[in-house]
């Protein structure tokens, strides 16, 4: 059965794309001199098993530690990983936005640095898209028990609170909006990625806001995940920064913000 199963995907990806794709991987770091060694080593090892065409997109969020070096010197010596500066600390949103306006894959895919989902987990996503979706994102919550490290029970009870208003305030009927595993075809990360205003956590519902909006089909995947005690997302004044993000993303729609002429990234506000 996985043999039959490893060939309808084989099948599937000839028949969309007849030549071999070209996969970018973006990754947002802030003070990760402790952990993008490692993630890098895990992701360009995984590259190479799976024998992709692919880049990697290194988004350094004005890290004050020795992040950005670190990058250089794996860039040095593997030439599929890129590096990007923002001008300074600019938030999560703006460096996902960033790395995605400078990638040029047929498929895009974010992941979080800390690989809290296994790089593997990509697989998942990329075959929902073979399947027709625009958008895969990966959730913990559409298969809890794939879970391998659970989050404390606070953050999973800002976590719920969070759930349970966006269907009320921007009409979203996902499990899990947050899980920092996504992917793009092509088309669809030229369409939204440009629209985006929102810098900081708050981005990935206003990404799902703008798809759903857009009428594309949105598949979300049941993925590996696992809590990281080093997480730097605060529950309490980062989630009441959210909230007010998706009140912000609301405004956006209602004034007709989305509509405007996209601007560069460096002068968004």
């Amino acid at each position: 059965m996985k043999i039959r199963g490893v060939l309808v995907f084989v099948i599937a990806r000839r028949k969309l794309y007849p030549e071999p794709l070209t996969y970018s991987i973006v990754i947002p770091a802030y003070n990760e001199g402790e952990r993008i060694g490692a993630t890098l080593e895990k992701v360009t090892a995984y590259l190479e098993k799976m024998g992709w065409r692919a880049e990697v997109i290194v988004v350094d969020d004005g890290s004050r530690d020795a992040t950005a070096e670190i990058v250089r010197g794996w860039a040095r010596k593997n030439p599929v990983i890129r590096l990007l500066e923002n001008p300074g600390n600019r938030g999560k949103g703006y460096s996902v936005r960033h790395g995605m306006l400078e990638a040029s894959g047929e498929i895009l895919l974010f992941t979080d640095a800390d690989l809290s989902s296994p790089i593997y987990e990509a697989e998942k996503l990329i075959a929902a898209l073979l399947r027709g979706a625009d958008i895969a994102i990966g959730s913990r919550w559409v298969d809890a028990h794939m879970q391998t490290e659970r989050q404390p029970l606070y953050r999973q009870f800002f976590g719920r609170i969070y759930n349970l208003l966006l269907p009320v305030i921007l009409g979203l009927h996902f499990k899990d909006t947050q899980c920092g595993l996504k992917a793009f075809t092509a088309p669809a990360a030229r369409a939204i990625f440009p629209r985006l205003r929102i810098d900081r956590w708050g981005f990935d519902p206003e990404i799902l806001f703008l798809a759903v909006k857009a009428h594309m089909t949105i598949a979300e995947v049941p993925v590996e995940w696992g809590h990281d005690n080093r997480s730097k997302i605060n529950p309490i004044t980062d989630g009441f920064h959210m909230f007010t993000e998706m009140l912000r993303i609301r405004q956006f729609d209602l004034t007709g913000k989305y509509q405007e002429q996209p601007v560069s990234l460096a002068v968004r506000k």
